[in-house]
């Protein structure tokens, strides 16, 4: 499943990296989009390997449109979310819209203000 975020970097983590069992060299740095619907939402995602040079393009404060995957695994019978962008891109005027779109059937549409309707209320209070 593909989704896009759209939102302003609020806070990006320091880089980690290490060497895996195969001996090939990774890194991977987490950040936290803010999106940009009527109730925002902050989501952390990460970048590994060359997206950490690419995120480093976009400044804390920069608003961005984020292609990203979402995968859960066990491990020891507890579950694990991962969400990782593999796209970053700024956010320009025409690509300008809610906080969430999709690639997939995800879409996350406001609420319509609540209006209450006297005539149908039968609570007591």
């Amino acid at each position: 499943m593909a989704l896009d975020i759209i939102g302003k970097i609020i806070q990006v983590m320091p880089e980690t990296g290490g060497q895996s069992k195969a001996g090939k060299p990774w890194s991977k740095q987490e950040f936290v989009v803010e999106t940009l619907d009527n109730y925002p939402r902050k989501i952390c995602m990460s970048v590994m390997n060359e997206k950490v040079q690419e995120l480093k393009k976009f400044p804390q404060g920069t608003e961005i449109k984020a292609s990203l995957n979402i995968e859960s695994r066990e491990y020891n019978g507890r579950w694990y979310t991962d969400i990782r962008a593999w796209k970053i891109e700024a956010n320009g005027p025409a690509s300008q819209g809610g906080g969430y779109s999709s690639s997939d059937t995800f879409h996350a549409d406001p609420e319509p203000p609540y209006t209450p309707d006297n005539t149908t209320d039968d609570l007591p209070f």
